[in-house]
């Protein structure tokens, strides 16, 4: 059995483009086979469209409660970004390590293959699950197809670690997100007779001034978590898109918000409100000039938020393994909230890298971190040596 390091399997990693809109594919194949050469089996779980894969892998007694190391294949683009070397070539420079996906969430993949050797010579009490997913950066759906699978064979891990960026701190919950696209359809005519028409791009602005009034109404009389960086619940709109010249009325716009919100509060009666707003009040003006008007709000993303209790195992034994007496939880989403949903499986977030770094050119992660994470394993490997 070759044993390769973090380090060498993250450069093979990072070699595979598996932007969220391209096949992940050969990247799984490499981990299948990476797997197999230490006598580990694996199973996928396709897409509809057969060029994306979920895979499940256990090392140890499959039929005893172990732990799940979770993490995604799939990264940002780098179009548009000025990178001081190929993003897909893994470049160490000052105890960094440079390339897309090195620190969300390669690394902690990396690490986690890197285990798999030590893990299977060990004769493992409990086993230890790996769930690489793919879609989670368009919002966590890839992963719904291997939940089902296991839902349906009633596999019920014990324990959840979801390896996103933590710099390798202990993380117990995030919030819910719910992505929304707004198509304002109006009438559009010459702009001389602009009270004729109805201008779709002055309806979404009214959109976004809700999502404004509702972004402070949160702020100032919604739930507060202090554990979180951004304590309440948020909105906001990040792309609106509408007209074509200055002389036409435009007909169409449309516009991309979220919210994020706490776990303890409620995400869908947030998107219902302004659905509300949207039906009852905007579409009866539009529809009194052009009755073809109106205004149609297309939930395309959404994840459940994720709130572990601070005494569950997993979290006093990630807290044990990382040698770290406290807890936090983050703003950003994670498929952790899909495990603790549709399994019940207690879940974490903890993994190598900081989330300052993704998604921007020259995303790096420590070579510090790599060694972090590598010596969480080893000890999370002990762990499982030792039956309960």
């Amino acid at each position: 059995m070759q044993t390769l390091s973090s380090q060498q399997i993250l450069a093979d990693l990072v070699a595979f483009d598996t932007t969220s809109h391209k096949s992940n594919l050969a990247l799984i194949d490499y981990v299948r086979d990476h797997l197999a050469a230490c006598g580990v089996d694996s199973r996928l779980v396709m897409d509809a469209t057969g060029q994306k894969a979920n895979l499940w892998a256990t090392i140890g007694p499959a039929d005893q409660p172990g732990v799940i190391l979770s993490g995604h294949t799939d990264t940002v683009p780098v179009e548009g970004q000025d990178w001081a070397s190929d993003p897909y070539t893994l470049t160490a420079r000052d105890g960094r390590l440079y390339g897309r996906g090195s620190c969300d969430m390669k690394g902690f993949l990396a690490c986690a293959l890197a285990a798999v050797p030590d893990m299977v010579a060990r004769d493992l009490a409990r086993p230890v699950h790996l769930a690489f997913s793919y879609d989670e950066e368009v919002g966590c759906v890839g992963v719904i197809g291997l939940l089902d699978m296991l839902h349906a064979k009633n596999i019920r891990p014990a324990l959840c670690i979801v390896g996103e960026p933590t710099s390798m701190q202990v993380v117990i919950g995030h919030k819910a997100k719910r992505s929304m696209r707004v198509t304002v359809r109006g009438r559009g005519c010459h702009s001389s007779l602009a009270p004729q028409g109805v201008n779709a791009v002055d309806y979404a602005a009214r959109l976004v001034v809700r999502m404004q009034d509702i972004a402070a109404r949160l702020a100032s009389e919604g739930g507060r978590d202090l554990d979180y960086d951004i304590t309440h619940s948020t909105a906001h709109t990040g792309i609106i898109r509408g007209g074509t010249a200055l002389n036409i009325v435009p007909n169409l716009c449309t516009l991309d918000c979220e919210f994020r919100v706490l776990p303890q509060e409620d995400a869908d009666a947030l998107v219902q409100e302004l659905r509300d707003y949207a039906q009852l009040e905007l579409e009866p003006m539009m529809q009194r000039i052009a009755p073809e008007a109106g205004i149609q709000i297309d939930l395309y993303a959404q994840f459940p938020g994720l709130e572990t209790a601070p005494d569950a195992e997993v979290v006093t034994l990630t807290k044990r393994l990382t040698g770290s007496n406290g807890h936090s939880k983050v703003a950003f989403g994670t498929e952790g909230g899909r495990f603790a949903q549709v399994l019940g499986v207690p879940t974490v977030i903890c993994g190598p890298g900081a989330i300052a770094q993704a998604h921007k050119p020259d995303e790096y992660v420590e070579l510090s971190q790599l060694d972090a994470c590598d010596l969480f394993l080893r000890q999370l490997a002990e762990w499982a040596t030792v039956a309960s």
